[in-house]
């Protein structure tokens, strides 16, 4: 485990292109966000290229203005063979505030998977072992939320081909 990046955050300002007509950052926005902060995370720990294979669990909270302190903090909580689950949270904040002043505006478990460079097969990662309670209580979040995802999925599935039959 030595060298591997489990937490990662990117901070960075709110800017005008980011906003809708209302003044507050777009949600797709904020999931690119999600998804470059996620990818730098999952290279820090697989050590090769990574791809985002789900997200889970997304909530909009709070809104981002223009202008504010963002931070996109991804924690690994649960490993795979090729895979990494990250939880991401997104906070924000007026940057003449302190860190204090930060407040929740999104967050989500979001899954990449780790390809070789030869063919772009998946490929095994680092195993991660959680070491206290709060690790362990993350990664079973993190399985949670994918599970009902999936759960969603299969349901939108099944509503597709009933609309599909009419």
């Amino acid at each position: 485990m030595s060298g591997r990046q489990r937490e990662l955050n990117l901070r960075f300002l709110a800017e005008p292109s980011d906003v809708n007509y209302g003044g507050k950052v777009h949600g797709g926005v904020v999931m690119k966000w999600i998804d470059q902060a996620g990818y730098a995370a999952a290279v820090g720990w697989a050590g090769t290229y990574s791809v985002t294979v789900a997200v889970g669990g997304i909530r909009f909270v709070a809104p981002i203005r223009i202008s504010d302190m963002v931070t996109v903090h991804t924690k690994l909580v649960h490993t795979g063979t090729t895979s990494m689950h990250f939880a991401v949270d997104v906070k924000a904040r007026d940057p003449m505030d302190g860190p204090e002043c930060d407040r929740l505006c999104t967050h989500c478990v979001i899954v990449f998977v780790a390809l070789d460079g030869v063919d772009g097969k998946p490929t095994p990662v680092p195993p991660w072992t959680p070491l206290t309670d709060v690790d362990r209580h993350l990664g079973e979040y993190a399985l949670k939320v994918m599970d009902l995802s999936k759960g969603i999925e299969a349901t939108m599935n099944e509503l597709s081909q009933v609309a599909q039959e009419v």
